[in-house]
């Protein structure tokens, strides 16, 4: 019998859990879509360099067994668990900042399922039932979330979540030596846009858009198609339908993000679908400038709160196209109403790739067509 190694329900091309696990010549398991495609590319086996045939690709239902088992345990305990008996914690946090801290979590009980890692919020409660912010993140581009993990400390919930190997954009992007190209960003703008509809269809705010609340995946600097980003800490603002504030004090519900926030966010606390679309015009501001912090000349945030409301916005990247900063300009219109809804900006950013895929061709072809003219 095959033994699984504790991340076995995840596809290694996908790093997603699997849906349709088929087992190729290599002798390793993938999601079928991947490998085909993969195979289609005429790539040797990412595991073993080997070649893979695709007429050799086979189910593998011990894996697909296994899913479901996973799945249903999740169901059976109606999407909660026990710390130090379902899943236990490391002492110390990975990241911690104001109320939220992030540790890595080990399954007790599932010793097959998915690497995870607990996020603990101080000062909120669960509003909701964990089934609903479970459903919440069905999306395939907001983070999934496993649970709601008791007893939890007074005034404070636990979620148990899938785990980013890349880590955050933020972070991505500052260890990059330089911004990736233009389209690699623009294929992850439209999975967080499209990521962000879903939100707004189920009328949940996130209120702290930012590169550092988009995990990465997969990240591919050559091909748009393989990057695979989520959102993650959506839900936390005062106005929030998941969570609410437990006390007075200054908590994650509480704190506006000066820096991303709209105009009516900073006059009036007005949160709405369109104060996100602006916090999203200014974090893909702050990708294209390889995550430098917006308005990172100006100290306070009084000044910025001033500039802001008076109609002022950032300045275009310099790594940044006009047509890309066209798309964006859009997202930052002083009044709310002219902004985009986020499925129309996801139709607007499918337009762009399209745009810019043909700008390239156009610019490779020119080359080509200019070398060949040179004298040998």
């Amino acid at each position: 019998m095959e033994h699984y190694i504790t991340n076995s329900l995840i596809c290694p091309l996908t790093q997603q859990l699997f849906s349709v696990p088929v087992l190729a010549d290599d002798g390793y398991t993938y999601e079928q879509s991947a490998i085909v495609a993969w195979i289609q590319e005429k790539h040797p086996s990412p595991k073993t360099g080997q070649a893979l045939s695709l007429s050799s690709l086979r189910p593998n239902h011990s894996i697909k067994n296994l899913i479901e088992e996973f799945e249903n345990s999740l169901r059976t305990v109606d999407y909660r668990f026990k710390l130090d008996v379902d899943v236990r914690k490391e002492r110390n946090a990975i990241f911690h900042v104001n109320t939220k801290s992030i540790y890595r979590a080990q399954w007790i009980t599932r010793p097959n399922a998915p690497p995870t890692i607990l996020l603990k919020m101080n000062g909120v409660r669960a509003q909701r039932e964990a089934s609903f912010c479970v459903q919440l993140s069905r999306h395939p581009h907001i983070i999934r979330t496993y649970g709601i993990v008791e007893p939890t400390p007074q005034d404070s919930i636990m979620l148990l979540q899938e785990y980013a190997p890349e880590g955050s954009l933020h972070d991505l992007l500052d260890d990059q030596s330089r911004v990736p190209d233009e389209l690699i960003l623009i294929e992850m703008f439209s999975q967080i846009a499209d990521a962000m509809a879903y939100l707004a269809y189920n009328r949940v705010i996130h209120g702290d858009l930012a590169c550092r609340n988009i995990l990465v995946f997969r990240f591919n600097k050559y091909k748009p198609e393989d990057n695979l980003v989520k959102l993650t800490d959506f839900g936390l603002t005062r106005h929030s339908s998941i969570y609410m504030s437990v006390n007075n004090g200054s908590t994650v519900n509480d704190c506006i993000p000066i820096r991303y926030a709209s105009p009516e966010l900073i006059q009036h606390q007005k949160c709405s679908e369109k104060s996100d679309m602006f916090s999203m015009g200014v974090t893909m501001w702050e990708a294209l400038s390889k995550a430098t912090i917006p308005w990172s000349n100006i100290e306070t945030d009084k000044e910025i709160c001033q500039r802001v409301t008076s109609g002022e916005i950032l300045s275009k990247p310099i790594m940044c196209s006009d047509e890309t900063w066209l798309v964006i300009l859009t997202t930052m219109i002083f009044n709310e109403q002219e902004r985009p809804t986020f499925s129309q900006l996801k139709r607007s950013l499918t337009r762009l790739q399209y745009q810019l895929e043909n700008l390239t061709r156009s610019h490779i072809e020119l080359m080509a067509t200019f070398q060949r003219m040179l004298p040998v």
